[in-house]
């Protein structure tokens, strides 16, 4: 039996530091309390402090937290850093921040559009290479979180979709790049998940309405509490992929025969949401309608401003 496949075998968190960014609330938060709950060292980062350190106290005594936007390297650094010094290493990097914004590539506020590729890709860039070195040294892990729109790429989404395709792309070359140095690297796809994020993605004036047409079980909503099961459960089995629900995994292997015929279905969708788009920007304003959703895109949002 080879070094690596003992590794993957016994490879408890327990006692193991795991650094996790977006980690006030949604999947980050819930995965950091499984974590703890199985006996990890959690270094939450996030934009909300009174979130992070809710989070943190329902983690318990081994946890810290670190106000950290991932567009912003200097505060990253500090952010690491600081949980270096606290738990002495990182053993896993959860490369989770992001936001995600409603619009038209025609008629998106250019401004919501690069501040998601800012964040959800460049961020995931920047928190990996900040952690690396501490990873490769511990022979750990790093997960990196896409979205099932990373393999399926609706209208309306283009900013989401490319953010989500380009960390998918981000991770498979790094998994090459650092398998001789003892890390894996997994990939995270989720459908939509009961989150703040897809909350307020869902009460979207101008298209919020249109996930309930979605056909078949893509419109579903899961509970975030399967994803923060799954990160745990594909943390300690250093997974190439962690997936909720899980015909989202055949879909991963079929998504270059399906796309046609996907794209097809969504034709009459995207017409309705492009009107909806264009009513609520005269109504409201382009910055309004393209702003980032939820409690955590509105916390983006006001870091930006600032």
């Amino acid at each position: 039996m080879t070094r690596d496949m003992f590794r993957s075998m016994d490879w408890s968190v327990k006692g193991k530091t795991v650094f996790i960014t977006g980690a006030a609330r949604g999947i980050g938060a819930e995965s950091a309390r499984r974590l703890a709950a199985r006996g990890a060292n959690v270094a939450l980062a996030g934009l909300e402090p009174e979130e992070l350190e809710r989070v943190a106290a329902q983690c318990g005594t081994n946890a810290a937290w670190f106000e950290c936007d991932v567009t912003d390297w200097s505060a990253l650094e500090q952010a690491v850093e600081g949980a270096v010094e606290r738990f002495g290493g990182i053993d896993v990097v959860m490369a989770n921040a992001g936001i995600s914004p409603a619009g038209m590539t025609r008629s998106i506020d250019p401004k919501a559009f690069e501040r998601t590729l800012e964040v959800n890709l460049l961020g995931v860039w920047r928190t990996v290479r900040a952690c690396l070195p501490h990873v490769i040294e511990r022979q750990g892990y790093v997960l990196v979180i896409a979205s099932l729109a990373a393999a399926l790429h609706s209208p309306g989404m283009a900013s989401y979709a490319a953010s989500k395709a380009g960390a998918e792309a981000f991770a498979n070359s790094l998994r090459s790049e650092v398998k001789h140095l003892g890390v894996d690297v997994g990939v995270g796809y989720f459908g939509f998940i009961d989150t703040d994020l897809v909350r307020g993605g869902d009460s979207h004036p101008a298209v919020g309405h249109l996930r309930k047409k979605t056909p078949g079980p893509v419109k579903r909503t899961y509970p975030v509490s399967a994803v923060g099961k799954a990160v745990a459960d594909g943390i300690e089995g250093r997974r190439r992929s962690v997936v909720v629900p899980g015909w989202i995994r055949p879909l991963l292997v079929l998504r270059t025969v399906l796309a046609p015929l996907i794209e097809r279905g969504s034709f009459e969708r995207a017409a309705e949401a492009d009107r909806a788009l264009q009513a609520d920007i005269e109504e409201r304003g382009v910055e309004a309608v393209s702003a980032p959703v939820g409690p955590g895109g509105e916390a983006a949002r006001e870091r930006q401003t600032a």
